[in-house]
């Protein structure tokens, strides 16, 4: 598991950041938008997917999260 922080970006889309390998992308996919649920699996643009726990509702961004790489041990 790893930190990471999710953002707006300038034209609203949302970015992932991973610090530790200095990693920003744009996020394309969110398996959750909606106001009940947000979150679970999101898709980078790069296609490399993570996954976190779902919120409850949509957060105030920028927010830091711990999240996992899909496809790695827990």
């Amino acid at each position: 598991m790893a930190n990471i922080m999710i953002r707006r970006g300038a034209s609203g889309e949302l970015v992932f950041y991973l610090p530790k390998k200095d990693l920003e992308d744009r996020i394309v996919a969110l398996e959750f938008d909606q106001p009940d649920k947000w979150g679970g699996e999101l898709t980078l643009g790069g296609a490399q997917k993570y996954y976190f726990d779902p919120l409850s509702a949509p957060p105030k961004l920028p927010i830091t999260l711990r999240a996992r790489r899909v496809g790695e041990p827990e």
